[in-house]
């Protein structure tokens, strides 16, 4: 019989569903076909005008019916769709999960559709007042429930029968990663048999852009949207923003077997440290990154030559790849050169909120497929960052041990250690 708890007498938690949704399709399958095949889903900002904008390109999820509905109705959509393809494989049931939610979500503002409906409203105030008393005289929660960081989680656990209080979260550009931590986490300490962590963004607006733009992150190169994301290249200019959404049916080794369930893969280790040197810049030495992949690998019970592939963060920011090189290279030393490091953000772009999740469930597949996907756009390498990108072109690899980094802006790092087997 298969050994039931970890190193440190924890349970095991494994996968036994997933579900994703990217700019490139709906659903692992297809999403996983096109990854594979090296296809961008990159392309010209239609959902709103982009003149005088320096980007005007992104990773929109334009095929979903909320595309034009605002932030939080996309990112609910796109955090049920994914939900459901998870739990359907993991052969429960949609309406009655039975185990607590933790939702990785951008933080909501108000859409624009909205805000001029608000204006649009008859009083004569100015400023807040104005709005206080627009708000007092309406007869619909829909404003309220829009504007509500918890109220995407909160809808889906009623939908979805999760358990609990469900948990909102966001850290960045870790998000993600932080929900399955936390799923992970709340398996370990018994308070649960299964757990739902989801990290979905679909908050692509003219604000988002200029914010970014402002911070000198994102590629301006619009002429060729699907190769302006370019991570790990010596002529990358900055990141790709993106929408999507990844979720994993987090469950203990003991209930999945109990059910007859199929295991997807293991979450072996997590480790988080916090980057106290900038807003949105990371440490130069690259500390908190390398602690905070030691820390991952300390809590899966694992050496560093274990590690046979690296989900790298991968942004196509000058800094943060530069950066990620640092990391690795000081915790894996001459070996880093031999481990395969691709990033799936050069097809799918940055997700925000949802990269860590959508990158976990690639990792996962990545191990059950045999096939690491590429870091396209590799054509000018970056002498200063020597790393087997796994240049354009998929490789086929028997991987059973992999590395996910997610590097958020504001300080917060996560690392996962996903493997094919239990220990």
């Amino acid at each position: 019989m298969a050994r039931m708890t970890d190193h440190l007498g924890r349970p095991i938690v494994v996968v036994t569903g997933i579900g994703v949704v990217t700019s490139l399709g709906v659903g692992k399958t297809d999403n996983w076909a096109a990854l594979t095949a090296g296809k961008s889903g990159i392309h010209p900002i239609t959902r709103f005008p982009t003149d005088h904008l320096n980007t005007r390109i992104s990773g929109t999820v334009d095929f979903l019916a909320s595309s034009d509905r605002g932030a939080s109705a996309l990112t609910y959509e796109l955090a049920e769709t994914t939900a459901h393809e998870a739990i359907a494989e993991a052969g429960l049931d949609v309406a009655n999960f039975g185990g607590p939610l933790f939702l990785a979500s951008p933080p909501v503002e108000l859409d624009w559709s909205e805000r001029f409906s608000l204006y649009a409203s008859g009083s004569e105030d100015i400023g807040p007042e104005r709005l206080l008393a627009i708000a007092r005289g309406l007869n619909s929660l829909d404003v309220f429930q829009t504007s509500q960081f918890g109220s995407i989680a909160d809808r889906l656990s009623d939908s979805l029968g999760a358990t609990g209080l469900p948990i909102t979260l966001s850290t960045a550009c870790a998000s993600g990663a932080t929900a399955i931590q936390l799923g992970v986490e709340a398996i370990r300490r018994g308070e649960c048999d299964r757990a739902l962590s989801i990290g979905a963004d679909g908050s692509v607006t003219a604000e988002a852009l200029i914010r970014f733009s402002l911070l000198s992150a994102l590629s301006t190169q619009n002429d060729m949207p699907e190769r302006a994301s370019k991570p790990f290249s010596k002529d990358r200019d900055g990141f790709v923003i993106a929408e999507g959404a990844g979720a994993l049916v987090l469950e203990s080794l003991e209930s999945a077997v109990g059910r007859g369930a199929n295991v997807l893969g293991v979450l072996r280790g997590c480790g988080e440290k916090a980057d106290d040197f900038h807003r949105t810049r990371s440490k130069p030495d690259g500390s908190p990154a390398i602690a905070t992949v030691r820390a991952a690998l300390q809590d899966a019970g694992m050496s560093e030559g274990e590690i046979e592939y690296v989900n790298a963060h991968g942004t196509s920011t000058p800094e943060n790849d530069k950066m990620e090189h640092l990391s690795l290279s000081t915790v894996f030393g001459e070996r880093i050169r031999d481990i395969p490091v691709s990033s799936n953000k050069s097809m799918i772009g940055h997700t925000l909120s949802a990269a860590g999740a959508v990158e976990a469930a690639f990792s996962l597949m990545t191990m059950r497929e045999g096939v690491v996907p590429p870091t396209i756009n590799y054509d000018n390498p970056d002498p200063a960052i020597d790393l087997d990108v796994v240049p354009n072109v998929k490789r086929s690899a028997d991987i059973s041990s992999v590395i996910s980094n997610s590097f958020g802006f504001g300080g917060q790092n996560a690392c996962l250690v996903l493997t094919r087997e239990p220990v």
